[in-house]
C-alpha cells in the first residue's frame, strides 16, 4: 500500500514526526518498507514565467528566453532547447547556484552556472520533470498551472518534501487497504483524533433507474448503482487528485477513471463506471455460463466460466459486461464520447472472488481488496462520494 503522509494526516494528525510515525506503524504490524520524499534533493529552483522566447541566432533548436523568476530575478536570459518553450507559461527555473539531482544512481548533483550556448549567455536552466526527479518525461519543460506564484520555491509550491510511505500488509489487514483504514490504525496507536468527514447523502434530481436482478446471492451480498446524466468527460482531472493518485503509485488516465480510483484508495470501496448509453438493461448479477466471454478493459478476451471454478459476472441483455469484482468490460467502458453513466458499488463475497483473476493471469486492485474482504456498509457512501466528485 502506497500513500503520502499529507493525505493520511488529512484524517489523523498525531503530534509526531515522519520517522516516529513510521516506527509506530511498523511496531503495530503495518510494516513500513520504504519512506522517502516525493522528490530527490535539489535547491534554488523556483516558479518562473517565460516572458518571451526568440529563436537563437546560431542554432535552430535553441530559443533565447526572457524569464521572470520573481522580484530578485525579474528578467533573466536563459537559453533553452525544449520544444515547448514559449511565452506565457509557468515553469520551474533553476537559478545560478542551484543543484539538480544526479542524472544517474551514485552520481554527483549537477550545479547550475552562468554559461554560454552557441555564443549566447544563459543565466539559469528551465527544467523538465525528469531533470527534477519528478517523472520520466524529458520531452520538454515541466509546465506548471497558470496560477503558480512566480518566485516561490518549487519544493514549497509542489509540496515536494511530503513523505511517501510504502507499507506491507498481511492478508488479514484488508481494512488498511485504504487511507481512512490506515488513519483508523494510527488513531488507535497514537490516541490522536480521527477526523473523517461525515458526508450527507446526495439528493436525487432525476428518477432514472436501471433494474438489477441479483440471481446468485452466494456471489453478491449487496449491489448498488446510480444514474448520472450530462457528465463532461473532457474536463481535466483536478491536480490534487492526480497528485494523490501519483503518491499511491497510480497514473492519471481520465477524469472518470481517476475519480473512481481515488475513491477506492481513500475509503477502500472498489467501484465501476459504465457508459449508460451502451447498457442494455436490465442488469443481471450471476455466475457466468459456459460459452460466455467478454473483452476486458485490458484488451484481453476471457471466458466467463472456468473449468472447476465458477466466475461471477455483471451482465446486461446482450451478455457479460464485467467480471464481478475484478475488471469491467470493453463494450460498456466510458470514453471521450460518454455523456451518461451508471456508477456501481457492490459487496462481493470474498470466496466468490478469490483466485479468479490469477486464473486469467493478471491481478487488479479491486480483486485484491474484494478477495480479502470489503465492508458491505461502504457501497452507498462510495456512490455518494463518487457522485459528489463527478458532478
Amino acid at each position: 500500500m502506497h500513500f503520502s503522509e499529507s493525505w493520511l494526516r488529512q484524517f489523523v494528525n498525531p503530534p509526531i514526526d515522519s520517522e516516529a510515525l513510521s516506527h509506530a506503524l511498523t511496531m503495530a504490524g503495518l510494516e513500513v518498507e520504504e519512506r522517502r520524499s516525493l522528490a530527490p534533493p535539489f535547491t534554488k529552483i523556483v516558479v518562473a514565467e517565460i516572458i518571451s522566447a526568440e529563436q537563437h541566432p546560431d542554432a535552430d533548436r535553441l530559443r533565447v528566453c526572457r524569464v521572470n523568476a520573481g522580484p530578485d530575478h525579474p528578467n533573466l536570459q536563459i537559453v533553452c532547447g525544449a520544444p515547448n518553450a514559449r511565452a506565457g507559461i509557468k515553469i520551474p527555473c533553476a537559478l545560478v547556484g542551484a543543484e539538480l539531482p544526479p542524472s544517474e544512481v551514485g552520481g554527483k548533483p549537477f550545479q547550475i552556472k552562468v554559461g554560454k550556448l552557441r555564443g549566447v549567455e544563459s543565466n539559469g536552466m528551465l527544467c523538465s520533470g525528469r531533470e527534477l526527479g519528478l517523472g520520466e518525461d524529458h520531452a520538454g519543460i515541466l509546465e506548471l498551472p497558470s496560477d503558480a506564484p512566480i518566485g516561490q520555491d518549487l519544493r514549497t509550491y509542489l509540496h515536494l518534501d511530503d513523505q511517501l510511505f510504502t507499507i506491507k500488509l498481511t492478508p488479514n489487514k484488508a481494512d488498511c487497504l485504504s487511507i481512512i483504514g490506515i488513519a483508523r490504525e494510527v488513531a488507535a496507536i497514537t490516541g490522536a483524533a480521527l477526523c473523517v468527514p461525515k458526508r450527507e447523502p446526495l439528493a436525487s434530481t432525476i428518477n432514472d433507474r436501471v433494474p438489477v436482478n441479483i440471481m446468485d446471492s452466494d456471489l453478491c451480498g449487496r449491489f448498488a448503482g446510480r444514474v448520472i446524466r450530462g457528465v463532461n468527460v473532457r474536463v481535466e482531472t483536478p491536480a490534487w487528485i492526480k497528485d494523490r493518485l501519483a503518491s499511491a503509485g497510480q497514473r492519471s488516465i481520465s477524469p472518470l477513471v481517476d475519480i473512481s480510483n481515488y475513491v477506492m484508495l481513500e475509503i477502500g470501496q472498489p467501484n465501476h463506471i459504465f457508459d449508460l448509453d451502451q447498457l442494455k438493461a436490465p442488469i443481471e448479477v450471476r455466475w457466468g455460463k459456459p460459452g460466455e466471454s467478454l473483452k476486458l478493459l485490458n484488451d484481453q478476451t476471457v471466458e466467463a466460466h472456468l473449468e472447476g471454478l465458477r466466475v461471477g459476472v455483471v451482465a446486461d441483455q446482450a451478455g457479460p459486461i464485467s467480471l464481478a469484482g475484478i475488471m469491467g468490460g470493453d463494450r460498456t467502458a466510458v470514453s471521450d464520447a460518454t455523456q451518461n453513466i451508471y456508477v456501481e458499488a457492490a459487496f462481493w463475497w470474498p470466496a466468490a472472488i478469490a483466485g479468479r483473476a490469477r486464473r486469467y493471469h493478471f491481478t487488479t486492485d479491486a480483486g485484491h481488496r474484494f478477495e480479502r474482504g470489503v465492508d458491505p456498509q461502504l457501497t452507498i457512501s462510495a456512490l455518494d462520494y463518487l457522485s459528489q466528485l463527478i458532478v
